[in-house]
């Protein structure tokens, strides 16, 4: 590693056949986060780990230089030193220099914007506090009857099928449903918006026209409530004292939408993937050892929703993890590689139950504002869909499940399953607490363990298997309170 900052002087027109290890090798040799050569970020981190320590050097799209923040310590201490390290872009040399174009697919997450991620001091004050002011006003208990029924009308799409795509049409769905509900833009919430929000974070080449249509109905939102406010969160952000203005508004709105909704579509789909594909898993959330709440929190220290944030730029030359950094360079902050750093989890496979430690979302200043929001909708969601589903399994092999990856996040394409064909349930009832019975013999125990009226059609549902233990409620006292915090 040289001390000298990073500078990309060109492309090779003439390089290495694709498939040769050293495609993916820009300028001065620096490894690509993209193109071929990174499909598996994961072991791409590792490898820069190997090779440079807790910071190594990579080139972004276009081989734009960036330095990749690998330790734990490394990033706690970057994103907790407001004094060295920026949110602020337009401090970044290669965008000062013209190198990083306007087209890059990195540009949502780049453009400087007036938002208190990118913001310092007593403005970071005013913004922040207005942020947390109007989040502050949701009310929980609503919130989880808000993703009780969000979560009943997609179960509804498909319970009558006997099988699903749990990424697709549930934890795609669920947190887009509930965001803009709690935003304050329920008839915003359809197909092309999830599409919109997950076009816009692969980076994809539209990816910044899906990013100008959340924007659009941001706007739309914040007219509205300009002009006639309600009990949301849209409404408290405008008449906050701190006196936002409908540009500030629009952008605070995607920042808590985008920031709440990936973080929980990721979460969703990587719990649920581990619940059907490892039974000791699944026997000890079924057996009491574990609640879902930890069982995400396990899932942010594995398969955290967002794998880097890009980025932070440095004020001031500096030393991070033995490296020079330079005035203006960028850095990665690495979620994924540093909640895997050896020398914080020596064994990987040490259950972190109870250990909040992870980066899953940030710290310092910047810290996620929607991460209770987040933890909210997946803890509720997957409880509630298990409860309708008790005997759900994985509908494939587990090595024939697949992710698209890209800088910013590990995203599992679909996650197929089966179950008992069941009835739709009516929206306003909550998930019911009891174990799917075995099979019935008389037409008056069928309609009950189908939870049917008496004058529709009898229906047996199939037995669970022995292999997947269906989650089963504890009694009691237990179970009463749940009711209470469910919002009964």
């Amino acid at each position: 590693m040289t001390p000298e900052p990073l500078s990309p002087t060109g492309t090779d027109t003439a390089g290495p056949p694709p498939g040769c290890p050293a495609h993916a090798l820009g300028p001065d040799g620096l490894r690509r986060l993209y193109g071929p050569g990174a499909e598996n970020l994961s072991d791409l981190y590792e490898e820069l780990r190997e090779e440079h320590g807790a910071v190594a050097p990579a080139l972004l799209h276009d081989d734009v230089p960036v330095w990749v923040v690998l330790g734990h310590g490394e990033n706690l201490h970057m994103v907790r030193s407001p004094s060295q390290f920026t949110r602020d872009s337009r401090i970044w040399k290669p965008l000062l220099d013209g190198e990083v174009h306007p087209a890059n697919p990195l540009m949502p997450h780049i453009a400087w914007q007036p938002i208190c991620s990118h913001a310092e001091g007593d403005e970071h004050l005013r913004l922040r506090g207005a942020v947390n002011g109007a989040l502050g006003t949701i009310d929980h208990r609503a919130l989880r009857r808000h993703i009780n029924r969000a979560t009943q009308r997609l179960v509804n799409r498909f319970c009558e099928d006997g099988r699903a795509d749990l990424v697709g049409e549930f934890a795609e769905h669920l947190p887009m449903a509930v965001m803009c509900q709690v935003l304050g833009m329920p008839e915003e919430y359809d197909d092309r918006m999830v599409h919109a929000a997950r076009d816009m974070l692969k980076g994809s080449d539209t990816a910044i026209a899906s990013n100008q249509y959340l924007v659009d109905a941001l706007d739309r939102l914040t007219r509205r409530r300009r002009a006639h406010p309600e009990e949301d969160v849209a409404s408290h952000l405008i008449t906050h004292p701190a006196g936002l203005t409908d540009e500030e508004i629009r952008e605070h709105l995607r920042l808590v939408l985008i920031a709440a909704y990936e973080a929980t579509v990721n979460l969703i789909s990587n719990v649920l993937r581990v619940i059907l594909t490892d039974p000791r898993f699944r026997a000890q959330l079924s057996g009491g050892q574990m609640t879902v709440p930890e069982a995400v929190e396990q899932s942010l220290w594995d398969e955290p929703p967002f794998s880097t944030v890009l980025g932070y730029f440095a004020k001031q030359d500096t030393e991070l993890g033995g490296k020079r950094i330079r005035k203006g360079d960028g850095l990665l902050f690495g979620i994924a590689p540093g909640n895997v750093d050896p020398r914080v989890r020596p064994d990987l496979t040490a259950n972190m139950q109870g250990n909040r430690s992870h980066l899953a979302f940030g710290g310092g200043p910047h810290e996620c504002p929607g991460q209770e929001i987040g933890r909210a909708i997946a803890d509720a969601g997957i409880d509630a869909l298990l409860m309708r589903l008790p005997d759900v399994q994985l509908a494939c092999a587990e090595d024939r499940l697949r992710w698209t990856e890209s800088i910013a996040s590990r995203h599992l394409a679909e996650l197929p399953v089966r179950f008992g064909p069941r009835p739709p349930q009516d929206v306003e009832r909550r998930p019911a607490f009891r174990q799917l019975p075995a099979p019935a013999t008389s037409p008056a125990a069928r309609r009950e363990a189908a939870a049917v009226p008496p004058e529709a059609p009898p229906a047996a549902p199939p037995p669970v298997p022995a292999e997947v233990p269906a989650l089963a409620p504890r009694p009691g006292a237990w179970q009463r309170f749940l009711r209470w915090w469910r919002g009964a």
